[in-house]
């Protein structure tokens, strides 16, 4: 396996961009669905949401933007100059970004896109680390910010209050709290539409293997828990340097997502266009493995649950973006529902959002 590179390193991974078309050739979906794309315009598009007006809003990693597609297919950039600003979340008007040791928030978005206002940067402040610097974020039921804070290192015993763990605040960024420990990183977290609690993904450490760690999809059941980093990983495994507590001390994962998959945005699927037996399953984009002596990942898995929050089945839902002979065609980032009930896809190797839709075949 090959040694770790530095993060300027790992952000010049990225392939060249294919063209968005000819990719789309590449896709295997089950049948009935169908791909098409949405634009190819928002350079290493990231993570993504929606505004009241029906703008999508699109954060990005190396390109320091943020950027908006309106309804009628235009992108603009609403934002520039800013530290990797993969995370957006909207709210009562307002979009706020994530540029690793801040947030910003751009008031009044909507009404503005013309002429977008200065970034407004929130009282709290965060680690400067660009090791898993970079933040998903969003808005929980309770109206409050969830912002992560990733280790800043492969394998290390940080301070837990203020790396690997998830933390939430105020709009105005007061009240902040740790809501979850011992979390690595997370770049994609989401809520249950019927129970409100929160599943986020996790990805492993590196330089044990290729087939070790996987990636985690958790579960939190109540403030405070502790997913086991950097003592346990995937729930069973305690680490061979930093191993110091149990792995039963810890709460163990809901599902293990794969070593290496890299899994990031994921979504509980809230539409009425897929069949009835997709509503309230997972999507989970998998940005694909960076040091593995074979590529996996590239796709986007579909997670079932029964009723009682435990794993009913895993399975691949759309793949295609890594090639048989494992070039890399493109690499998913998020996933969202439309309002219309299609499912969105970004995919920042290509600066592209993809649509899935389904009709009966």
């Amino acid at each position: 396996m090959r040694r770790p590179l530095p993060i300027f390193a790992l952000l010049c991974l990225i392939s060249p961009p294919a063209n968005s078309d000819s990719v789309l050739d590449h896709i295997r979906l089950p049948v009935g669905f169908h791909i098409s794309l949405l634009t190819d315009q928002v350079p290493g598009a990231r993570t993504m949401t929606w505004g009241d007006a029906g703008t999508l809003f699109v954060g990005s990693m190396g390109a320091g933007k943020v950027y908006a597609v309106r309804p009628d297919g235009r992108v603009s950039i609403v934002a520039e100059n800013l530290q990797m600003p993969v995370g957006v979340a909207f709210r009562a008007g307002d979009l706020y970004v994530s540029a690793v040791s801040r947030v910003v928030v751009l008031r009044a978005i909507e009404k503005r896109l013309d002429a977008p206002p200065k970034p407004e940067t929130l009282p709290a402040q965060f680690p400067s680390e660009t090791a898993h610097g970079w933040k998903f974020i969003a808005f929980g039921p309770d109206g409050k910010l969830y912002v992560p804070v990733g280790a800043p290192c492969n394998i290390c015993r940080p301070d837990r209050q203020r790396y690997a763990n998830l933390q939430r605040m105020n709009t105005d960024g007061s009240a902040r709290e740790v809501v979850a420990y011992g979390v690595r990183n997370t770049v994609g977290f989401t809520w249950h539409p019927q129970t409100h609690q929160l599943w986020f993904t996790d990805n492993g450490r590196d330089l044990l293997g290729d087939d070790l760690p996987s990636d985690e999809l958790n579960k939190l059941s109540r403030t405070g828990e502790d997913f086991g980093f950097p003592d346990c990983h995937q729930g069973d495994l305690a680490d061979p340097v930093e191993g110091k507590t149990p792995c039963s001390a810890f709460t163990p994962p809901v599902a293990k997502l794969g070593p290496h998959v890299v899994s990031l945005g994921l979504r509980f699927y809230t539409g009425d266009q897929f069949p009835p037996e997709y509503r309230n399953n997972l999507f989970i984009a998998e940005h694909g493995s960076w040091n593995r002596s074979r590529k996996i990942g590239y796709r986007v898995a579909r997670v079932e649950l029964n009723a009682d929050g435990s794993l009913k089945r895993q399975s691949v839902f759309a793949e295609g973006w890594l090639a048989a002979d494992e070039t890399v065609l493109g690499r998913p980032v998020d996933v969202l529902v439309a309002p219309d009930g299609a499912l969105l896809v970004s995919d920042d190797q290509n600066g592209a959002i993809y649509r899935i839709t389904y009709a009966k075949p």
